[in-house]
């Protein structure tokens, strides 16, 4: 599954995974020393662990738009079952 390989990296945390997001928008691929502003950002990594996170994110995220990654099966519950009902009572006009 696309979270497994994420895993393979190393121990990210949700909080690694946020300032890694974080950095990811402040440091783009023109950005000079990208991998170590990024790692610096995340705190803990080192710009080849940051590096290979990236590399495996872009292999996860082809991996789902080409259908590989097959859609969780959500188990419905009364409060999101009560809002399809609205939602499908609903006209536009």
């Amino acid at each position: 599954m696309a979270s497994s390989s994420i895993s393979a990296t190393g121990s990210w945390s949700a909080k690694d995974n946020k300032a890694f997001e974080r950095a990811l928008a402040v440091y783009d691929k023109d950005t000079p020393d990208r991998w170590n502003n990024v790692a610096l950002a995340v705190g803990g990594k080192t710009p080849d662990e940051v590096k290979r996170h990236y590399e495996l994110l872009l292999r996860d995220i082809s991996q789902i738009e080409s259908g590989q990654v097959p859609f969780p099966n959500y188990k419905k519950t009364a409060e999101s079952d009560e809002e399809g009902k609205r939602l499908k009572n609903m006209e536009l006009q």
